[in-house]
């Protein structure tokens, strides 16, 4: 009866922040729409706007409380034909009672432990007719959930577990997110046989740390054996890792980097600065000759491998000489993918308490030296691969005659691209043989040669 009443009520979803957010998106549309709702692209027909929230760092949760915001505009819009409000992830487990307080439009809370009771909980509210709020953080992993994927369908994300016991002190997603805990390798394979069936290529496989994969649930890291098995099904091209935390990568991993065709050679490693005493004080479990170390391992071992990483400037009490310890890093190891953050103080972290907390003013010159400092890096590392020919993933047509698309060294949305010429049209969402031969500061120029098979 339920399913019959909701049959041709329209849902909106926005989703901000991260990947994983993105899957629990998913999930959120797939649950709904098995009971009957509909996707529209507009959220001014919708009847529930579903907004799943970012509050890692201010610019996310600044993002986050303009799009409820907008989607409060349009409901005071709407006076009779009222949209439901839905808002749903990280901002919401965390500030749920300021955002009951400050934005009274707002009809469904909903934190990231109890998305999938999503259905129920909007029931709730047709029943009560007042705010539902469920902001349980029970952390567990739901299996056999439908999903409607939002990515194109040529690839999607693979969330391998939920939570993180990193304890960073910058860091707020513990709170927000829970233990760590893996999901089952079979019940991760079955959903990448049901993504392959569906035509998708490219599995990019995600966690707040992939390389701790299988610890809680195995007693031992079992990522290598989780890649191993997914690249066993017909029709998945790529494997791409991302988050592996340097402290946690292990020889069997490394190894399946080396061996393993489908499994693209392309280190995400979160390293966050070089310094040791900054790293202590990140409560991160690694050092700079650790992290030294790995780099010339990863380098000696596998061949074509790409690094990429993320670093944080400005942190409590980082010197000049801290930082210029940092830009000493980039220069001397030259990193193929680096992507640079200002420290966001974040309430309810220990960092938050530090003493030296860093001006904004010093902040920017920092990052905007290192920014500068990498992309040399980056365009004498892109000069490199002029005369090459690379594997693309054609993902658009720029202009006449012109694609986009990426190589193994490039994940989506976060890294450059390949800009294609051919004469012949191109499918987007296949593979093609291209010959570099210009490269820019992020991206690569070149030509077809021939469609992969």
């Amino acid at each position: 009866m339920k399913d019959k009443m909701n049959k041709g009520k329209k849902i909106y979803v926005e989703s901000l922040g991260c990947s994983k957010n993105l899957v629990d998106s998913e999930n959120m549309i797939g649950i709904l729409s098995k009971k009957g709702y509909k996707v529209t692209e507009y959220a001014d027909k919708a009847d529930y706007i579903i907004i799943n929230t970012c509050s890692f760092i201010n610019e996310a949760k600044e993002e986050s409380v303009n799009t409820i915001l907008s989607a409060a505009a349009i409901k005071n819009e709407r006076h009779g034909k009222k949209s439901r409000i839905i808002v749903t992830g990280c901002l919401a487990q965390r500030y749920s009672e300021d955002l009951k307080k400050e934005i009274p439009e707002i009809d469904i809370i909903i934190g990231t432990s109890s998305f999938e009771k999503i259905d129920e909980l909007i029931g709730q509210y047709e029943r009560e007719n007042s705010v539902v709020c469920d902001t349980n953080m029970d952390n567990e992993i739901h299996e056999d959930l439908p999903r409607h994927i939002l990515t194109p369908n040529y690839y999607s994300y693979l969330k391998i577990a939920e939570g993180c016991d990193n304890n960073c002190t910058y860091c707020v997603i513990p709170q927000l997110r829970g233990k760590y805990k893996s999901r089952k390798i079979e019940n991760i394979v079955d959903e990448v046989k049901d993504l392959a069936s569906k035509g998708v290529k490219e599995i990019i496989v995600i966690a707040q740390d992939t390389s701790k994969y299988g610890v809680d649930l195995y007693g031992e890291k079992k990522l290598h054996e989780v890649i191993k098995r997914i690249s066993e099904i017909e029709g998945i091209k790529w494997i791409r890792i991302h988050y592996l935390y340097p402290e946690d990568i292990y020889d069997e991993l490394i190894n399946e980097f080396k061996t393993n065709e489908k499994l693209v050679k392309y280190f995400d490693i979160p390293l966050q600065h070089i310094n040791d005493r900054i790293l202590k004080r990140m409560n991160r479990n690694t050092n700079k000759k650790q992290i030294i170390d790995l780099i010339i391992k990863i380098r000696n071992e596998v061949d074509g491998a790409i690094i990429r990483t993320s670093l944080i400037t400005g942190f409590p009490g980082e010197t000049d000489e801290e930082h210029e310890e940092l830009k000493k890093f980039l220069e001397d190891y030259k990193l193929d993918r680096v992507g640079i953050f200002k420290y966001s103080r974040e309430e309810n972290t220990p960092a938050y308490k530090l003493p030296d907390q860093i001006d904004d003013e010093i902040k920017n010159s920092r990052h905007d030296e290192l920014m500068e400092i990498q992309m040399s890096i980056s365009y004498e590392n892109n000069y490199k691969n002029v005369g090459k020919i690379f594997d693309v993933l054609i993902e658009e047509k720029d202009v006449e005659n012109i694609y986009v698309g990426r190589t193994y060294m490039d994940s989506v949305e976060i890294d450059g691209c390949v800009y294609v010429t051919s004469d012949e049209e191109l499918v987007i969402g296949n593979f093609y043989k291209v010959k570099i031969n210009d490269a820019l500061e992020y991206d690569l120029i070149g030509d077809v040669v021939y469609e992969m098979v």
